[in-house]
């Protein structure tokens, strides 16, 4: 028997065995759903006076706030609601754009909202914001006089890529203090976001 070609023969048999487990499939990370409750928002000015104040930045990767100057995807002051990603429209104390963060707004429920269209996906400019200010026009209604209350939207769900290219959803619950189930805009506190959200840690994945 020749020694060296029944050698090579029984390594190449255990290269293919060793080989077998070279193509499995890496574990997804599971999706996170959370809920962020309180999220202080406070702006200064308005009702026809200049706006101000530092936007509440938060990073979908953490799940918390951050003073981070790049490592934030979505900030909050007041009602407007902002991305890193596009240009800033240059009011005061508006954070610049550092990422490649974007948003659409989705119809439907954080149920039927599953999969990301990534051709709806928008940035800020000097133009707009992608999520539209003024009631009606982006995730909240204002009743005017005389409850004078900030409501989000039923059926809007904001749908975000993130500055490391992942994806989360998020749907508004309340914009004042502890999220009363009837609230008063003369006694609860504002802007606080109570906010649902699920986000997508395994890259290339668009479903929830």
């Amino acid at each position: 028997m020749n020694t060296f070609k029944t050698l090579a023969a029984i390594a190449l048999i255990l290269g293919f065995v060793s080989c077998s487990n070279d193509d499995d499939a890496t574990p997804l990370l599971e999706v996170e759903t959370e809920t962020v409750a309180n999220l202080h928002a406070p702006q200064s000015g308005g009702q026809g006076q200049p706006v101000s104040g530092a936007f509440t930045k938060f990073d979908f990767e953490t799940g918390a706030e951050t003073t981070s100057e790049t490592d934030w995807d979505v900030a909050f002051r007041g009602t407007t609601i902002i991305v890193n990603g596009g240009e800033s429209q240059g009011t005061t104390d508006e954070p610049e754009r550092t990422g490649d963060a974007a948003v659409y707004i989705a119809d439907g429920t954080m149920s039927t909202v599953t999969d990301v269209d990534a051709s709806l996906f928008t940035q800020d400019s000097a133009s707009g914001f992608a999520i539209a200010t003024g009631s009606g026009n982006g995730w909240y209604n204002y009743t005017g006089a005389p409850s004078h209350l900030i409501n989000p939207i039923p059926g809007k769900i904001l749908v975000f890529r993130t500055t490391a290219g992942l994806y989360a959803k998020v749907e508004i619950i309340s914009y004042y203090e502890n999220a009363p189930a009837e609230p008063d805009a003369f006694s609860d506190a504002t802007p606080y976001y109570t906010f649902n959200y699920v986000y997508q840690p395994n890259a290339g994945v668009t479903t929830f």
